[in-house]
């Protein structure tokens, strides 16, 4: 039984690898298939250094990141059930599989289940905050970018003058308000919203989207509902939400200013802030894309942005923009994986060497 446990776990491993690697393969014959275009590597003047500060832009963003989940890990457990490397190796491990998932699978449903997993099998945090941490930080970092995009939108105008894009992204932007708005109104008002989430469903129902009306209603009332109990006990400790949050719009607003660091060191002509606003403003569009990782859909939107470049160097820009954007997390996920299960062969090793 052990033997075939061991070649279960080998072959599991496998599987992430060679499955990540063709995530990887087919989503970069997807996105650059059109690459006619692209200036020879060779002929390509980059200014090196300017993608330093992209890079330390996604450094601070990512540790922002862990960090949230140091903070939430250490004020719902007891005082020593994790040391401090353990905690952050953890959060390290938790948001990095989390993104994995969010871009493996459609529309980013898989990174909070992967993310609850990783931290309830830890059996050191209370059941019910493995599954409100994860569900925090997502709805922290929707109230974050909320907070970044509406004095956008609203005070500056939207750079590009696509009528198309300016209206999805608009539309984008209600899908990020949605959980934030039911789950705080969930706690504070929940009759009025559950009028709002019939009134809702009812109008998705009439327009085709939601077919089976009532069991629509039920799941998204059963949903907000469970989201707003994970979330109060969260709420109960303002300095840890609204750190959280502090750290949520620290971190959008770092990752929304890498393009224009990766326009700047291919030559690109623009403005942070016209730059920064069109990134919002693509975020934002693309939101509900249904694809993995918006693949495809980001690519065609983010298209507004690196077209103030020439042709030959819009291929070589959004190859850079997309390994901090996406390729990072569908190469770490897997090696997360191997690291794990090498480590846990050393131990296995050791523990039989003393024996």
């Amino acid at each position: 039984m052990a033997k075939k446990k061991n070649v279960k776990k080998i072959l599991l491993t496998v599987f992430f690898v060679l499955f990540s690697a063709g995530v990887i393969i087919a989503t970069a014959v997807n996105e650059f298939a059109n690459s006619e275009n692209a200036a020879e590597l060779a002929e390509v003047h980059l200014n090196g250094w300017l993608v330093i500060p992209a890079a330390l832009c996604f450094i601070a963003m990512i540790t922002l990141e862990y960090g949230k989940y140091v903070l939430m890990i250490t004020k719902s457990t007891e005082p020593g059930a994790f040391s401090r490397k353990e905690v952050w190796e953890l959060a390290f491990k938790t948001v990095m599989l989390g993104r994995y998932y969010d871009k493996i699978t459609p529309a980013a449903v898989g990174g909070q289940p992967a993310q609850i997993f990783q931290l309830r099998k830890t059996g050191k945090i209370p059941t019910g905050m493995t599954t409100a941490i994860p569900i925090f930080s997502m709805i922290s970092g929707q109230i974050a970018f909320l907070l970044v995009a509406i004095p956008c939108f609203l005070f500056s105008g939207i750079a590009f003058r696509s009528p198309v894009l300016i209206a999805t992204a608009w539309i984008g932007l209600l899908f990020y308000a949605f959980w934030p708005v039911m789950v705080v109104g969930t706690m504070f008002f929940p009759k009025p919203t559950a009028k709002l989430i019939n009134f809702i469903v009812r109008f998705l129902a009439k327009i085709k989207i939601v077919k089976n009306r009532d069991k629509a209603v039920k799941k998204v009332e059963e949903e907000v509902s469970e989201y707003a109990k994970d979330v109060k006990h969260l709420t109960k400790k303002p300095l840890v939400s609204g750190g959280v949050i502090l750290m949520s719009l620290i971190s959008n607003t770092l990752m929304s200013s890498i393009p224009y660091f990766v326009l700047k060191a291919f030559g690109g002509d623009i403005d942070f802030g016209e730059c920064f606003l069109l990134t919002i403003g693509v975020e934002a569009a693309v939101y509900f894309a249904p694809t993995p990782g918006n693949s495809g859909v980001a690519e065609g939107t983010f298209y507004v942005i690196f077209s103030r470049l020439s042709t030959g160097y819009v291929f070589w820009a959004m190859m850079l923009w997309r390994l901090f954007a996406y390729y990072i997390y569908i190469i770490v996920g897997p090696l997360i994986y191997l690291s794990s299960y090498l480590s846990r062969k050393r131990k296995e090793a050791l523990n039989d060497h003393q024996k």
